[in-house]
């Protein structure tokens, strides 16, 4: 039976798995030793996810600011993105866990693209969870594709200027048809987005949680969403609470 404290379930949970490197410093560990124990706190998360009944759960696997790390690091955190997709999407598809990559892929090059088009391909048909990996993502880059394809489509005179409203741009994102994060979530302490879904995010409900992303499993995922079910979503009106009382 469902946990009373769970009654109010995200339909979309985003989270930026922050403080590998700094999980594996602490115990004097290289830091790949500390991407290679986030990636179980994935497939933990994922589990929890989808026995909570969350809908969307969004992972920022790499952002495009990423690529300015050291070459080594680069390399380690691609590694385990292939070892993920080669080990996992198996199981992730018979879970009936649907895969979505949204980020800039024209410049992606190797074996990365063609990895993360099988992996959706493999799972389009599926209808549980959908898995949206954000990987060569930064929201503005996002933002300003998006602008570019509505200028086109002015310029094709597929809309008018005077259409041009917060929906068009929204259909133009990379996100055009996943709905936008009720909770967002990020580990390790830090207090910011980090050009993380930044259109999307407008009306989420944020979590900043101290422990560092290779130490988050179920336990402190169903703790975050006992948080979000304690939260009064406004949406920039009236709390409900007040709204209950003015009545």
């Amino acid at each position: 039976m469902l946990n009373p404290e769970l009654a109010i379930i995200p339909r979309h949970v985003a989270i930026i798995m922050d403080g590998n490197g700094r999980w594996a410093n602490k115990r004097g560990l290289p830091r790949t030793i500390g991407h290679s124990k986030g990636v179980e706190a994935v497939r933990e998360t994922v589990k929890a996810a989808a026995e909570a009944g969350v809908e969307y759960l969004t992972l920022f696997a790499f952002s495009s600011e990423n690529w300015t790390r050291p070459e080594t690091e680069v390399n380690d955190l691609l590694g385990l993105l292939r070892k993920f997709i080669r080990r996992d999407l198996a199981e992730l598809h018979r879970e009936n866990v649907r895969i979505r990559v949204i980020g800039e892929r024209e410049k992606l090059r190797g074996d990365i693209l063609p990895l993360l088009l099988e992996a959706e391909e493999t799972t389009r048909h599926n209808t549980a969870l959908t898995l949206v990996i954000a990987f060569n993502y930064g929201s503005r880059d996002e933002i300003v594709r998006a602008v570019a394809k509505l200028a086109r489509d002015v310029q094709a005179g597929v809309i008018s200027p005077d259409a041009i409203s917060a929906e068009a741009i929204s259909r133009r994102l990379d996100t055009a048809d996943i709905p936008d994060p009720d909770l967002i979530i990020r580990t390790s302490g830090e207090e910011r987005l980090s050009n993380f879904l930044l259109w999307q995010a407008a009306y989420s409900e944020l979590l900043f949680m101290p422990e560092y992303w290779p130490d988050f499993d179920r336990k402190l995922f169903f703790d975050a969403l006992k948080t979000y079910a304690s939260r009064d979503r406004r949406f920039g009106g009236l709390s409900t609470k007040t709204a209950a009382v003015a009545s």
